[in-house]
């Protein structure tokens, strides 16, 4: 047997780190292949780790702890194999760096560890900031804009010069202040919505009549539940809607290049959904949704609600989306929301809770289903004007009972 070294390896997605949560065998055991050894949680996802042999295994990495890629965790082998074997921690390949646009190749590239793009290596030069010492809030660690210009600020005299307030209050209320460590998914959380700050974001509201939607999906979710034993929802339909307005407007299942100001424009459809998870909020992903039917995506949908709660997702069930809707109106309360854009997406729209309200029609009032909308964009990518096209669009859709019936 040759002995086998487990370590957190690169998952991609910008990950660099992972959180020791649970051992669920001791050090010295005897294990068999693809037994689970211990679980190991990302910025995405709490994941088993198996053995890769049988053998004992000799556990390095203590419950609770932090890990970097590349470190080692355990190590499987025979007790020969393991006796004063040391862990050897993985080389880290140089990083290739990018070309230097020529308008840039006069400020000096130093530090070339420091994950930045040259514009803001020349922003950091000009505002006269050590770039070695900011923290960069973007994915994977990359220093954003944002990120220079905060730190030149509070490197000015007139901010070196005042105290810090909460630290004064926090010496007064020290036997009744407790510091909680945030999670990994909460500090995944914290990492997008500071990227998602750099996003220069406006927001369309609109309001869509659902009554058609409301019926069909009354009328047929006992059929359906008996039928399939799945669940049917609002979601399927207005994701089918969604990804038909995507395909008149496909500006928006888009991502934006910064740094060759280019958009990536994308010919498949994979929708992010918002889920709230006992450890915060996640984004999981329906993949190909125009290819599946509404069956499909409700059994999809329930199938990952189930592994979120459960803290099963995977990685893959979470990264490639295209665009997002988060379902504000299945939490219960609420009319209208203005969400915050999933990095790198272009938009995001935010479902209100579909409510009894007067509608007219042809001059006449009567009780219908309202919908509220809200459709958050990247201007750099996309203009207001497209945004109504977009929103008028889906509403076109939701609104069709032949759509609705047809799907």
């Amino acid at each position: 047997m040759i002995m086998k070294e487990i370590r957190f390896v690169d998952v991609g997605e910008g990950i660099t780190e992972g959180h020791i949560k649970k051992w669920l065998v001791k050090d010295g055991d005897a294990v068999k292949e693809d037994q689970p050894l211990f679980q190991v949680e990302t910025d995405k996802a709490v994941v088993n780790m198996p053995s890769p042999i049988d053998g004992i295994v000799r556990i390095f990495a203590k419950e609770d702890s932090t890990v970097k890629v590349g470190d080692t965790i355990a190590q499987v082998g025979t007790k020969e194999e393991l006796s004063g074997a040391q862990p050897v921690q993985a080389s880290q390949p140089p990083k290739q760096q990018a070309p230097v646009p020529e308008e840039h190749k006069t400020v000096p590239i130093l530090h070339e560890g420091v994950m930045a793009t040259p514009f803001v290596r020349k922003l950091a030069h000009d505002l006269k900031v050590d770039i070695t010492t900011v923290t960069g809030t973007g994915p994977g660690g990359r220093i954003l804009e944002n990120d220079v210009r905060s730190h030149a600020q509070a490197e000015s005299p007139q901010k070196k010069a005042v105290p810090k307030f909460s630290e004064t209050l926090e010496q007064q209320h020290q036997n009744d202040i407790e510091r909680v460590p945030m999670s990994q998914t909460r500090k995944a959380i914290a990492r997008n919505m500071e990227a998602s700050l750099s996003i220069p974001s406006a927001v369309h509201m609109d309001l869509v009549d659902a009554t058609a939607l409301y019926n069909i999906v009354s009328g047929e979710k006992a059929r359906v539940q008996a039928d399939t034993g799945t669940k049917l929802t609002f979601l399927p339909f207005i994701m089918k809607a969604t990804v038909e307005a995507l395909k008149e407007n496909p500006n928006f299942n888009s991502s934006y290049d910064h740094e060759t100001m280019e958009i990536i424009l994308k010919k498949y459809y994979n929708i992010g959904l918002a889920a709230e998870a006992p450890d915060g909020l996640k984004v999981v992903v329906i993949k190909y949704v125009d290819k599946k039917s509404i069956i499909t995506l409700a059994k999809e949908l329930q199938n990952l609600a189930d592994k979120v709660r459960n803290q099963t997702i995977t990685l893959d069930e979470m990264r490639d989306n295209t665009f997002t809707i988060t379902n504000i109106g299945s939490l219960g309360g609420g009319y209208l929301a203005v969400p915050i854009i999933n990095h790198p997406d272009v938009a995001i729209l935010g479902i209100g809770m579909i409510r009894d309200t007067p509608l007219v029609k042809d001059g006449v009032i009567k009780i219908g289903k309202q919908m509220p909308i809200s459709l958050v964009f990247d201007h750099r990518v996309v203009d207001g004007a497209e945004a109504v096209k977009f929103g008028n669009a889906f509403k076109k859709y939701i609104e069709d009972p032949e759509f609705l019936e047809m799907l």
